[in-house]
C-alpha cells in the first residue's frame, strides 16, 4: 500500500471518543486505520476505515500495521483512563499507557510517521491553585492515570527534540454525549462516567446513583466538572491533525467549554431532559477526585479556530439520552 498522506493510524479508534474522531476524520477526507485490542472498544463503532486488531504494547504487531497501511499521521487514544482503578492498580497504568505509548512512539520513528495528536488529559493538572486551568497551569497528577498521561506527554515531547516526531496533547475535560446522528455513542463496561450513569438510574437500568462525596467545597458539596460533547473533542482531532500538517500545532491545547457544573446539576439538569426522577444517594468521596475543574480553552480557540457547538449541557443530556433509549449493543 502506498503511503498516503491522508491515511491516519487511530489507536483506540474502536473506543467512545476514538470512534466518534473515526467518523470526523472520514468526513474530513482522511482515511482512518483502527487499531484496538477490543479490551474496551466494540467492533460495531468502527465504521469509517479498516480495522487491525492489536495491542498497543505489541511491537512487531504495530509493525505490521505501520507496514500494511504506511500512515504517516497517528491518533493516539489506546489507553486505560479510570481514576479509581489507577489508584487500586497503578502498575497496570503505568504498562498499558506508558509503556504501550513509548511502543508506539518507536514504531513511529521505526516506520517514518511524523505526526501524531495524543488523547490526553486534564487530570495531568491534579487539584490546581487556581481556576479555570491554562496549559501553562502547573501539572501535578494527583493520581496515576494522570501520572501516567504526563508520562507520556513527556515521552513525545522528547521524541520530537530527538527524532522530528511532531506533536500534540489534547487534554480534554469531560467527554460526554452522543454523536447527534445516532451511529454511535458510550458504552463502557464498567461505566463510571456520570451522565450515563444518572441517564441509567433515571430509566431504572441502573441502580440509584451513587454521589461521590456531598462535602466538597463547592456550592452544593459535589465535584464541579467542564463537560465537553465528544463531537466537539472529536472535531478538535482534526483541526489539531491539520495544524500539524501545515506545522503551526503548539504542544498542548485544552478542551473544555469554561464552564462547570457540579454532580447535581447534572441530576438537575437530567431530570430536566428526560422528565423523570432520579434515584441517588450520598456515599464517600473517591480518592483521586479533585472538587473543581474548569477549562480554559483559550489556545484551541486562538491556535487552532476551534469553538465547541454542541456542548450546552441540555444538548449533551439530550444526546446521551437519545443514544441511551436505542437499547444495549451492538448498535448501529
Amino acid at each position: 500500500m502506498e503511503t498516503s498522506q491522508r491515511t491516519v493510524l487511530v489507536t483506540g479508534g474502536a473506543g467512545y471518543i476514538g470512534s466518534h474522531t473515526c467518523k470526523a476524520l472520514a468526513s474530513a477526507g482522511y482515511l482512518p486505520v483502527v487499531y484496538d485490542n477490543l479490551l474496551h472498544g466494540h467492533e460495531w463503532a468502527v465504521k469509517w476505515g479498516p480495522l487491525e486488531r492489536g495491542d498497543i504494547r505489541d511491537g512487531s504487531r504495530l509493525a505490521e500495521v505501520f507496514t500494511t497501511y504506511k500512515p504517516v499521521s497517528v491518533l493516539h487514544f489506546a489507553g486505560l483512563a479510570y481514576v479509581g482503578q489507577s489508584v487500586l492498580d497503578p502498575g497496570r497504568y503505568y504498562e498499558f499507557n506508558v509503556a504501550g505509548s513509548l511502543a508506539l512512539a518507536q514504531a513511529m520513528r521505526e516506520h517514518g510517521a511524523k505526526r501524531i495528536v495524543f488523547s490526553s488529559t486534564c487530570a495531568t493538572y491534579g487539584s490546581p491553585e487556581k481556576l479555570p486551568i491554562g496549559e501553562e497551569t502547573p501539572q501535578r497528577p494527583i493520581n496515576p492515570y494522570g501520572a501516567s498521561k504526563l508520562m507520556v506527554e513527556r515521552i513525545l515531547a522528547d521524541f520530537r527534540r530527538a527524532h522530528g516526531i511532531c506533536s500534540t496533547a489534547l487534554r480534554y475535560f469531560n467527554a460526554a454525549g452522543a454523536d447527534i446522528g445516532g451511529e454511535l455513542g458510550e458504552d463502557h463496561d464498567p461505566e463510571t462516567h456520570l451522565i450515563p450513569l444518572v441517564l441509567g438510574a433515571a430509566s431504572g437500568r441502573r441502580p440509584p446513583l451513587a454521589v461521590f462525596g456531598t462535602d466538597y467545597d463547592t456550592p452544593d458539596g459535589t465535584c464541579i466538572r467542564d463537560y465537553i460533547h465528544v463531537s466537539d473533542l472529536a472535531a478538535a482531532h482534526v483541526l489539531a491533525l491539520r495544524a500539524l500538517e501545515h506545522g503551526t500545532a503548539l504542544d498542548a491545547y485544552n478542551l473544555g467549554t469554561g464552564q462547570g457544573y457540579s454532580v447535581r446539576e447534572v441530576i438537575d439538569a437530567t431530570a430536566r431532559v428526560t422528565g423523570l426522577d432520579i434515584p441517588f444517594s450520598a456515599c464517600p468521596r473517591r480518592p483521586g477526585d479533585p472538587a473543581v475543574l474548569v477549562s480554559d480553552a483559550t489556545r484551541a480557540h486562538q491556535e487552532l479556530g476551534w469553538w465547541p457547538s454542541l456542548s450546552e449541557l441540555d444538548t449533551i443530556i439530550r444526546s446521551a439520552w437519545a443514544w441511551h433509549q436505542r437499547g444495549s449493543s451492538p448498535r448501529g
